[in-house]
């Protein structure tokens, strides 16, 4: 076979091209940690690395669900024990009843009840984050007004937020209701932390409260014992309920977020394996590659160097 005298140059300058890519590829890798740095490189580990990254994001979601719904839980949590310091107020005060011997020590304690019901009406309209909490899905506006007489007392609360509450995925086909709503007079759905008329429950905490006002101020203390007493256990159990309820959703937030977190790493240390470059074969690769194309240029350079003097 004849080999023309250009042969032998374009061959060597192939092999130097390709001797320089991949050396130029490894010290890509070296310098950055990464195996590849397009699809082309590796289209298979590629693919692995996009789909991982895909679920990280999705978890990444799931754990700002979390902790959204667990600064609301808090703030939630926050609301109805500052709540239950009202009803065991107001059971103190209905207990005592019994023993007050007159009209005026009675309307003493029901001016001390006046402003329980004022604060149970803030507590009501409580706001988080620009939404209020015990709206349902109504949250963008007070959940409860009041009417009130001549001399500005209270007397009646009516609420004007939703019965229904969102929710929200925190894992996989897995939601969480974090909100309650203020009032639930359907009977059904979820529970009403001020007004519930389920059969069992028939809880209404503004009403045991006004009522209370009433008979504290004509001093009827029959009707304090037999009916708003009662009332007012009845709206503390309540309360309490929601009490568990909160401690529950808070267990299963903070389950959900240690999974998300458990499972995140996992598929960070997944995409590491399929990115990440082998920093010791990689430099020994690349010293490799160095000393093949010193070598290529040195015999290269010599054989070019040669004349038809050197054959004779």
């Amino acid at each position: 076979m004849r080999v023309t005298s250009s042969s032998f140059p374009s061959l060597l300058n192939y092999q130097l091209g390709q001797l320089a890519t991949k050396q130029a590829r490894l010290q890509v890798q070296a310098g950055t940690g990464q195996r590849f740095q397009v699809g082309s490189e590796d289209p298979r580990a590629m693919r692995k690395v996009l789909d991982l990254q895909s679920e990280m994001k999705t978890l990444l979601q799931y754990e700002k669900n979390i902790g959204n719904l667990t600064d609301t839980v808090e703030a939630s949590f926050a609301a109805v024990k500052a709540l239950k310091t009202v009803t065991d107020r107001a059971g103190e005060i209905a207990t005592r009843s019994d023993g007050l011997r007159t009209v005026e020590e009675a309307k003493t304690f029901a001016i001390e009840v006046d402003q329980l019901i004022e604060r149970a009406l803030q507590l009501a309209n409580t706001r988080h984050q620009s939404s209020y909490l015990f709206g349902g899905t109504g949250n963008t506006t007070p959940p409860f007004t009041a009417t009130r007489d001549a001399d500005g007392r209270i007397t009646a609360i009516a609420y004007d937020g939703s019965e229904d509450v969102n929710e929200m995925e925190i894992a996989e086909g897995i939601t969480v209701k974090v909100s309650i709503p203020g009032a639930n007079r359907s009977g059904s759905g979820d529970r009403g932390l001020f007004t519930d008329r389920r059969s069992g429950v028939n809880a209404d905490l503004f009403k045991s409260l006004i009522d209370f006002r009433g008979n504290l101020q004509k001093n009827n203390k029959a009707a304090i014992r037999t009916t708003d007493l009662p009332n007012i256990l009845k709206d503390e159990e309540n309360i309490l309920f929601h009490f568990g309820n909160i401690g529950a959703v808070q267990s299963r937030l903070e389950t959900g977020a240690a999974m998300a977190n458990r499972r995140k790493a996992s598929l960070e240390g997944l995409a590491s394996k399929e990115s990440d470059a082998d920093l010791a074969q990689t430099l020994v690769s690349l010293s490799e590659i160095q000393n093949a194309y010193t070598a290529a240029l040195k015999t290269g350079g010599t054989i070019l160097s040669q004349s038809l003097l050197d054959f004779l």
